[in-house]
Order: C-alpha cells, then sequence, then structure tokens
C-alpha cells in the first residue's frame, strides 16, 4: 500500500479544514491574527537572537524591519471588516430591476516561500494576507537562514495547528516536493532564477502566483538635491541588513556636477554610521552565507574602490564599499547586486540616464533625488519600475496603504495592506434579478427589436 509523503498529506488534512468552512468567519480570522500578533510579541527575543545568528542583524533592525511586521497584523485588525464587506456596482438599465455586487472569498489553500535575507518578517508579513482573506497556509521558510526557520516553525507550531497553517522546513527537495503539489496560489519571495521555476512548476497545476523578485534598482541623483539629506538616505537605504535588501539602491546614476561632493558625503556617513571599522560596528551586519560572500567578493573588482573594499572571508564581512569609474558592461552591473557594494555611474543629461535605465529590466523600486518637481514628474512617467520613492530609500516599504511589488522581470502581483488580502482572495462577481419584471426585448424572436437595442447599446 502507498502511503502519502508528509507535505501531501498536510494539504489533505488542510483541505479538510478549509471545507469545513471555519475560516469563512472573520471572527475567527480576527482571533488568529491576535494570535499570530501575540506570539510574535511573546519571541521578540528568540527572533532576534535567531536573526543575529543568520544575519549578525543588528538588533535595533531586527526590531524595527522584522519584528516591526506586527504594524501589519494591526493595519489588518484595524479594516478586516471593511475588507471583507462585499462591495456593490451600478448596473446598467437594461437590467432593471437588478443589483451587483463583489464578494471577495479565500483561495482555498496556499503555499508562501520565503527567503533568507529577512527571514522572519517576509514570512510573516504573506501570512498575514493569508490569514485576513480566510485561507490555510503552508509556508517554507528559507534553509539558508536555518535559525531563523526553526524559530518560525516553533512559533507557528505552538500557536496553529497544523491542518490551519503548518511550517515544512527542508532545502532544495522539499521545495520540489511542495510546487508538485496542486496549491490554490504560491506566494515566493526570492530571485528571479528561482521565481522561474516555481512559475514553472505552478503551471502544471494552473496555480496562480505572486512572485517578489528584485532587479537592479536605480538611484538617480540630481544636482538640485539636499547633499547632506540625500547622501544619508543613501547610505542608510544601502547598507541596512549588509545590502541584502531587495529594494537596496542597487547603482548611483549621478548628476556629474555634484558627483565629487555626494561621494565625499557618502563616504562621511559610512563612517559616521559604522565607525572607522565597520568590522567591529555593532551596527553592521554579515553575508549570509560563503557562496555569497565569494560572488561578492568577486564584483569587487569592478571599477575603482572609493571607500571600503575590506573584507574576511571567515567572518563573512565585506566592508560598505562605494565604487566609481563603473562601465554599463561591467559584471558588477548585469545582475541584481545584493550586497554592500554600491557601484558610481554619472549622466550630464536626465533623458540620457532615462535612456539607459529603459534599455534594462524593469526594477522593483526606483530612486531619484531631486528638489525639481518637473524632473520628478518626468521620473515617473518615463521609467516603468515596482514603486518609486522620491528623496528617500527603501521608506516606501513602511506605507501600508501602498502595494509593494514588481513588474516584469521584478515580479507579478503585489501585497501589502488591503493588497494583501486581495492578492489572497478571489473577488466574486454577484448579480442579482428580481422576478417584479421581465422586459421581453433580449428575447427572440428578435424582429422589430433591433432598433431598441441600438438605442440601449448606443
Amino acid at each position: 500500500m502507498l502511503t502519502q509523503s508528509p507535505v501531501t498529506e498536510i494539504i489533505r488534512q488542510q483541505r479538510q479544514f478549509f471545507a469545513a468552512g471555519k475560516t469563512k468567519d472573520v471572527a475567527f480570522r480576527i482571533e488568529q491574527l491576535k494570535r499570530l500578533k501575540q506570539a510574535v510579541v511573546d519571541n521578540k527575543t528568540a527572533i532576534m537572537d535567531a536573526l543575529k545568528a543568520d544575519l549578525n542583524k543588528p538588533t535595533f533592525e531586527a526590531y524595527a524591519l522584522e519584528i516591526g511586521v506586527v504594524r501589519e497584523i494591526d493595519y489588518a485588525l484595524k479594516n478586516i471588516k471593511s475588507w471583507v464587506k462585499p462591495k456593490k456596482v451600478s448596473t446598467s438599465i437594461d437590467l432593471f430591476p437588478s443589483s451587483a455586487q463583489i464578494y471577495p472569498e479565500p483561495l482555498g489553500v496556499v503555499l508562501i516561500i520565503g527567503p533568507w535575507n529577512y527571514p522572519f518578517q517576509l514570512m510573516i508579513s504573506p501570512l498575514v494576507g493569508a490569514i485576513s482573506a480566510g485561507n490555510c497556509a503552508t509556508i517554507k521558510p528559507s534553509e539558508l537562514a536555518a535559525n531563523t526557520s526553526r524559530v518560525v516553525r516553533e512559533i507557528i507550531e505552538k500557536t496553529f495547528e497544523p491542518a490551519y497553517i503548518a511550517v515544512v522546513e527542508g532545502g532544495v527537495e522539499t521545495s520540489q516536493q511542495l510546487l508538485a503539489e496542486k496549491f490554490d496560489h504560491i506566494f515566493f519571495t526570492g530571485g528571479t532564477k528561482i521565481g522561474q521555476i516555481v512559475m514553472e512548476a505552478a503551471a502544471k497545476n494552473l496555480t496562480p502566483v505572486t512572485l517578489e523578485l528584485g532587479g537592479k534598482t536605480p538611484c538617480i541623483v540630481d544636482a538640485d538635491v539636499n547633499l547632506e539629506h540625500t547622501a544619508k538616505r543613501i547610505v542608510w537605504g544601502k547598507f541596512i541588513n549588509t545590502g541584502q535588501t531587495c529594494i537596496a539602491p542597487d547603482y548611483l546614476l549621478v548628476d556629474r556636477s555634484i558627483k565629487k561632493d555626494l561621494l565625499a558625503g557618502i563616504e562621511n556617513c559610512i563612517k559616521e554610521f559604522y565607525g572607522e571599522d565597520p568590522a567591529k560596528s555593532p551596527d553592521y551586519g554579515r553575508i549570509i552565507n560563503p557562496k555569497q560572500f565569494d560572488r561578492l567578493a568577486g564584483l569587487l573588482k569592478n571599477g575603482e574602490i572609493i571607500t571600503g573594499g575590506k573584507t574576511n572571508s571567515e567572518d563573512r564581512y565585506i566592508a560598505p564599499t562605494v565604487i566609481d569609474k563603473v562601465s554599463w558592461d561591467a559584471p558588477i552591473m548585469e545582475d541584481e547586486i545584493f550586497g554592500p557594494i554600491l557601484p558610481v555611474l554619472e549622466y550630464t543629461d536626465l533623458t540620457d540616464a532615462i535612456t539607459k535605465i529603459n534599455e534594462r529590466p524593469k526594477p522593483l523600486a526606483l530612486y531619484l533625488f531631486s528638489k525639481n518637481k518637473e524632473k520628478q514628474q518626468r521620473v515617473v512617467q518615463e521609467t516603468s519600475s515596482g514603486g518609486v520613492c522620491i528623496n528617500d530609500t527603501v521608506m516606501q516599504v513602511g506605507v501600508s496603504e501602498l502595494p509593494f511589488g514588481g513588474v516584469g522581470n521584478s515580479g507579478i502581483g503585489s501585497y501589502h495592506g488591503k493588497a494583501s488580502f486581495d492578492t489572497f482572495s478571489h473577488h466574486k462577481s454577484v448579480l442579482k434579478r428580481s422576478f417584479l419584471l421581465d422586459l421581453d426585448w433580449r428575447y427572440a424572436p428578435y424582429q422589430g427589436k433591433l432598433d431598441m437595442l441600438k438605442k440601449i447599446i448606443g
């Protein structure tokens, strides 16, 4: 007799749980969100310790950028009752009397696959959307952040029954087993290459996907800026989490007239943030593993190092590094850097800068520093990216009302706030007709009715 794999059994139990209809109860969803929030609050120390072990993540960054996911839970709790209400839409005169509504309903059993760079927040945030929308969920943390993966499993197992929400740990083989199953939605955060594998596997079961990927996020710096604020915001956005952030500025595209001053400001900010030797700073993390370290260390040979460049393979340390005199066809400009290395290119005309950006795959984010409102509008209108942030970096993800997601190579679909609820919901259209009146204009025989039809349609 063939026995089912543990993964298949989990999904079978979750389908059974979902079929019972319990998750459709809004009061049930609210209770589960509250339980999730309490679980995060109760396990703050364990979460921060795990992030320290995996990424040497500073306590401040762990709290602000990982445990800060509780704000997503609070936002969902505040708004879920309005999200679940059917939305009325108008109907045309030819359907009189009638009413039409859009009903959000849960998809069913969903799969959430998380990354290693923000291994807690990027696991829990989409889960908030799945719970809010009334789904059962199987979640797969990244095995590369093994300590955080273990903590996520322990928290979820203590908080929810596996027939409702389950954690499956493991490596590539486990991911392949999961992707071979039929889910009602797959939510994946990670690199473009793995995203292609996920989408290919999902296609075999006609499973819809949300792919949160990345890309080479450009950061344009115009001459008309506050240099001090610009330098600080670029350094912060680039080097938090040791540059291992999908929306970190990937390269600077700077107006030639201010490049020298900007680079001097950036160098000063790096020293201000992390000291003369960032390796000794308690506020600077480490690269996730030796493989990523070796890849990043190889990129240091591109261009002229302005600051940084020091490495320590045993400690997986790469200093905050800025590289000037980089060409557009250099190896460092081919793929997303995903580390603490910032190449610098220059431009003299904004039109040329926009052209260069548009020649490349659409990024997950695009940054522009400029006081000039006309230039701000040009960049927004003439480029395509998952999102745009003007005069700052990374902070756009903190706005729950702004959907977060990519376009083209940087991803499919979006989440955060109501967008998370929508991602894990099917919006069902419902038309209701009355028996009070039934005009014959649409029924055969059609003779003599065409003029009336033309008047209705126009």
